[in-house]
């Protein structure tokens, strides 16, 4: 909940909130995007983040937060 993200990518700029975020982004091709939505047709370099995108069109929120209750 702090909202640091102090994991930035010398490459791109974009800056992760944690190592394996990160790690993640180095090993994606740059610019390769394979993983699009048959809803909309955005595209993505992970298929874990197509699945997330995916529920922008169902409004599933599938997780709760311990701490503030807030769905995600």
């Amino acid at each position: 909940h702090t909202g640091e993200r102090p994991f930035l990518c010398p490459q791109c700029g974009r800056m992760f909130a944690d190592p394996s975020s990160y790690r993640r982004h180095q090993r994606a091709p740059l610019g390769l995007k394979p993983y699009g939505c048959g809803e909309c047709g955005k595209a993505f370099r992970q298929p874990a983040d197509l699945a997330v995108h995916r529920r922008t069109h169902t409004g599933e929120r599938p997780w709760r937060c311990g701490d503030c209750g807030k769905a995600f």
